[in-house]
């Protein structure tokens, strides 16, 4: 019988990629150890293989990457616009009390209980609409974050990462965030080992 170069290699790579599985495998029982148990015990012999299958050809280590990138410049961006929110409210409130000061400095006796109770008037109406626009910021935040969770659970989801699906259970979000965990730290195992 007559060996093919192409079958050796194929044999060879199919040999490589058991090893690897067991290899990730392994690392990822190790990792899980660290988790509070009752995440231990959620995460099954065949969801640890499965997670390990998943990461054989570092594909997933980019697309996480990937995702951490996109998430960590959307909450910059998020923190400089509600930052850029705060700083206008700090100069309308500097500004209108430099405006009371002038009105003050030039009111006339008699008047400046009527002044006082106009000033009043207009900084508890400022500090309305202050909250009023720190609130619908917080909101705006609070809903994109939201967002870009359901957007890394889609997209790892279609990666084939299992455990990762649309949801907004808490207990499944911790899970999915142990998941990330764990994809992260054997990452960066294998980087320091020049694994990957």
């Amino acid at each position: 019988m007559a060996v093919y170069p192409g079958a050796v290699d194929g044999l060879s790579d199919s040999t490589k990629q058991q090893e690897r599985h067991y290899y990730l495998l392994s690392e990822l029982q190790t990792l899980v150890k660290d988790l509070p148990s009752s995440f231990q015990q959620r995460l099954s012999y065949n969801t640890l293989s499965d997670l390990a299958l998943a990461l054989i050809d570092g594909t997933v280590y980019e697309i996480v990457q990937g995702l951490l990138d996109i998430q960590h410049l959307t909450e910059r961006n998020l923190y400089n616009q509600r930052q850029k929110l705060h700083c206008e409210h700090q100069a309308l409130k500097q500004e209108l009390a430099r405006k009371h000061k002038e009105a003050l400095q030039s009111c006339k006796s008699h008047n400046l209980a009527l002044l006082k109770t106009n000033q009043q008037g207009e900084v508890e109406a400022l500090e309305i609409r202050v909250r009023d626009e720190q609130r619908m910021m917080d909101k705006k935040i609070v809903a994109e974050m939201d967002q870009k969770v359901i957007d890394q659970q889609n997209t790892l989801e279609k990666a084939g990462v299992p455990g990762f699906y649309i949801t907004t259970n808490p207990q499944e979000l911790t899970m999915q965030m142990n998941l990330l965990e764990l994809i992260l730290k054997l990452q960066q195992k294998e980087s320091q080992s020049g694994s990957i």
